[in-house]
Protein backbone atom coordinates (compact mmCIF):
# COMPACT_ATOMS: atom_id res chain seq x y z
CA UNK A 1 0.00 0.00 0.00
CA UNK A 2 1.47 3.79 -1.04
CA UNK A 3 0.89 6.00 1.20
CA UNK A 4 1.32 10.43 0.36
CA UNK A 5 4.15 11.42 2.03
CA UNK A 6 3.52 13.73 4.65
CA UNK A 7 5.24 16.68 3.05
CA UNK A 8 3.07 16.44 -0.25
CA UNK A 9 -0.34 16.07 1.82
CA UNK A 10 0.58 18.98 3.71
CA UNK A 11 1.36 21.22 0.82
CA UNK A 12 -1.96 19.95 -1.26
CA UNK A 13 -3.81 20.86 1.70
CA UNK A 14 -2.54 24.72 2.37
CA UNK A 15 -2.80 25.28 -1.52
CA UNK A 16 -6.37 23.90 -1.67
CA UNK A 17 -7.17 26.09 1.39
CA UNK A 18 -5.26 29.31 0.01
CA UNK A 19 -7.56 28.95 -2.99
CA UNK A 20 -10.87 28.15 -1.07
CA UNK A 21 -9.81 31.00 1.64
CA UNK A 22 -11.36 34.57 1.34
CA UNK A 23 -10.70 37.55 3.72
CA UNK A 24 -13.20 37.77 6.34
CA UNK A 25 -13.32 41.03 7.91
CA UNK A 26 -14.90 43.81 6.23
CA UNK A 27 -12.71 45.90 4.18
CA UNK A 28 -12.80 49.59 6.16
CA UNK A 29 -12.41 47.39 9.42
CA UNK A 30 -9.67 47.52 11.99
CA UNK A 31 -9.38 43.36 11.61
CA UNK A 32 -9.10 44.08 7.36
CA UNK A 33 -4.99 44.54 7.86
CA UNK A 34 -5.62 41.85 10.00
CA UNK A 35 -6.80 39.73 7.50
CA UNK A 36 -4.53 41.24 5.07
CA UNK A 37 -1.20 39.97 7.36
CA UNK A 38 -2.43 36.45 8.25
CA UNK A 39 -2.92 35.54 4.04
CA UNK A 40 0.54 37.26 3.42
CA UNK A 41 2.11 35.22 6.42
CA UNK A 42 0.59 31.90 4.99
CA UNK A 43 1.70 32.43 1.42
CA UNK A 44 5.15 33.67 2.30
CA UNK A 45 5.35 30.32 4.35
CA UNK A 46 4.15 28.42 1.69
CA UNK A 47 6.79 29.74 -0.95
CA UNK A 48 9.58 28.92 1.70
CA UNK A 49 8.07 25.36 2.13
CA UNK A 50 8.02 25.03 -2.24
CA UNK A 51 11.41 26.61 -1.72
CA UNK A 52 12.61 24.24 0.50
CA UNK A 53 11.12 21.27 -1.66
CA UNK A 54 12.62 22.45 -4.43
CA UNK A 55 16.04 22.27 -3.12
CA UNK A 56 15.58 18.94 -1.46
CA UNK A 57 15.52 20.16 2.62
CA UNK A 58 12.00 18.46 3.45
CA UNK A 59 12.12 18.72 7.20
CA UNK A 60 12.79 22.59 6.75
CA UNK A 61 9.60 22.40 4.15
CA UNK A 62 7.34 20.35 6.22
CA UNK A 63 7.86 23.02 9.22
CA UNK A 64 7.47 26.17 6.86
CA UNK A 65 4.13 24.35 5.43
CA UNK A 66 2.68 23.65 8.85
CA UNK A 67 3.53 27.46 9.63
CA UNK A 68 1.56 28.70 6.44
CA UNK A 69 -1.36 26.00 7.51
CA UNK A 70 -1.45 26.93 10.84
CA UNK A 71 -1.78 30.59 9.78
CA UNK A 72 -4.87 29.61 7.66
CA UNK A 73 -6.18 27.65 10.03
CA UNK A 74 -6.18 30.30 13.03
CA UNK A 75 -7.23 33.04 10.68
CA UNK A 76 -10.59 31.38 9.76
CA UNK A 77 -10.96 29.63 13.24
CA UNK A 78 -10.88 33.70 14.65
CA UNK A 79 -13.36 34.63 11.47
CA UNK A 80 -10.55 36.88 10.54
CA UNK A 81 -10.31 34.52 7.11
CA UNK A 82 -13.63 33.15 5.40
CA UNK A 83 -13.08 29.36 5.26
CA UNK A 84 -16.70 29.22 3.51
CA UNK A 85 -17.69 26.43 5.83
CA UNK A 86 -15.15 23.93 4.96
CA UNK A 87 -14.04 21.73 8.03
CA UNK A 88 -11.99 19.44 5.72
CA UNK A 89 -9.10 22.17 5.67
CA UNK A 90 -9.76 24.37 8.37
CA UNK A 91 -10.55 23.99 12.08
CA UNK A 92 -14.31 25.87 12.60
CA UNK A 93 -14.96 27.45 15.79
CA UNK A 94 -18.56 25.80 15.46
Amino acid sequence: MSETPLLERYLTLTREALVRVRPGAPARSFLSGASDDFLTMARSYLADAEHFERTGDRDRALAAVSYAHGWLDAGVRLGILDGGGDDARFTLYR
